[in-house]
């Protein structure tokens, strides 16, 4: 028995052959664990864990993830429904008109009922201290309430396992520290990519350093 959720074995991964970004990429995370992701801009952060849900596939190596090997379209549908990754840019993730019809999008995929979802959506929203974003257009707001939007939509599907891509950019003193205590009191395992060394510290216990395409470090902080 293991409590590994995800695994990636020798992952190798390049936008252009001559530069690979991944190179050798070996990790995994268990049910629990709350992880850093750490490195350069373009070390390879945001495709780690674009490869994780299938937007891309490696080269070389595999993914595993929760139970068995994953390489068609098919199987990251169930791997989509169980990790919600957060992209570091909230308008790629951002496409309906409202906030509300944004956090109830996810959940109606997943089959649920409009009273459901219509819970749902107010008590994400209200984690967020969003409440009263319902009706608001979601591309009139600004980078930082679009981040939160984006958050909410990813945290509307219940995932079993957040994979957060800068999640405290463009946001302010006070959201970041409302940020922080939320995703603490969460129950998800979870991967958190960022830069801000001190964000980090407060909502994970370990970390991964990317360098050079591998994970050249594992440890606490």
């Amino acid at each position: 028995m293991t409590d590994a959720l995800l695994r990636f074995n020798d992952i190798r991964f390049a936008y252009d052959p001559r530069r690979p970004v991944l190179d050798g990429c070996s990790c995994s995370l268990a049910r629990g664990d709350r992880v850093a992701l750490c490195g350069d801009n373009g070390s390879g952060k945001s495709t780690l864990l674009k490869l994780t849900v299938g937007l891309l596939r490696p080269t070389e190596g595999s993914i595993w993830a929760f139970g068995r090997d994953r390489t068609s379209e098919a199987d990251f549908y169930e791997v989509r429904c169980r990790a919600g990754l957060l992209f570091q840019d909230a308008d790629d993730q951002l496409f309906c008109p409202t906030v509300a019809e944004d956090v109830a999008f996810g959940p109606f995929n997943l089959g649920k009922s409009r009273d459901e979802v219509e819970r749902i959506v107010a008590e994400t929203l209200a984690e967020l201290g969003l409440s009263g974003y319902e009706e608001r257009v979601t591309h009139k707001l600004s980078g930082g309430e679009k981040r939160l939007v984006a958050l909410a939509g990813v945290l509307a599907m219940r995932p079993d396992v957040l994979l957060l891509d800068e999640p405290a950019a463009g946001l302010d003193e006070a959201a970041v520290a409302r940020l922080a205590d939320l995703l603490n009191r969460l129950p998800q395992t979870m991967i958190v990519a960022a830069h801000d060394r001190a964000f980090l510290a407060a909502v994970t216990q370990r970390r991964w350093q990317l360098q050079q395409g591998r994970i050249a470090a594992l440890g606490g902080w």
